[in-house]
């Protein structure tokens, strides 16, 4: 599988509902790290535990109505934090505008997310090949906003061996992808060492989602 690049030099095709938006969220960078410095105070990031005992590399964290969490129990969505029982920090209305316009250039409107993942990326650290499976409802679409560092995503197809294409997701980058893609396997490599003059030696990734049936 092949990324084609669309004649405006902004948008990055994956597949028929699925593309990177280039530098779209450059000039709401460092109002989206302020907004992260306030939810991480109540809710900093941790490295959670998957259902086969294995520690994630990226420390993750959650603001919105519903968080996704996985512990020896499952991957799942709850409305509290289970560290201290709280609910989640709120979704800030940035992220939700700035979302809605991402699915919307890619051909989704009316995106309205309910839950905010947020995965911190030391070098070194990656994710796998997976699916966004434990959402209610499949019809809206996933946003996932790139900050700092850069990585490499890898998107792949329905099946986990399909072929994936290459992707560099840079520093303000969204990647959008839904309809008939939205059941691909994705995952990003081991993240490069280096220094981000406004993230550090990081990359921080925002994935926003309609986790439950119907956003009120």
């Amino acid at each position: 599988m092949q990324a084609d690049l669309f004649a405006d030099d902004h948008r990055i095709a994956l597949g028929p509902h699925a593309c990177v938006l280039r530098g779209l969220a450059l000039p709401w960078a460092e109002a989206i790290l302020q907004a992260l410095a306030d939810i991480e105070a109540g809710a900093p990031p941790r490295q959670m535990i998957t259902p086969g005992g294995f520690t994630m590399s990226a420390a993750i964290t959650n603001c919105g109505a519903l968080g996704w969490t996985t512990d020896r129990q499952g991957y799942r969505y709850r409305p509290d934090d289970p560290q201290n029982g709280q609910a989640w920090p709120p979704l800030p209305a940035l992220f939700s505008r700035l979302a809605a316009d991402a699915a919307a250039r890619a051909g989704f409107d009316g995106f309205r997310p309910d839950a905010c993942l947020i995965n911190h990326y030391a070098p070194g650290a990656r994710m796998s090949l997976h699916q966004d499976s434990n959402e209610q409802d499949f019809t809206a679409p996933i946003v996932s906003v790139s900050l700092g560092l850069p990585a490499v995503f890898l998107f792949g197809g329905l099946r986990r061996d399909d072929r994936t294409a290459r992707v560099l997701l840079q520093h303000g980058d969204i990647a959008v992808w839904g309809g008939a893609d939205r059941l691909r396997f994705h995952g990003v490599l081991p993240l490069a060492d280096g220094r981000h003059p406004l993230v550090g030696r990081q990359r921080i990734n925002l994935t926003l989602r309609q986790a439950g049936h119907q956003v009120k």
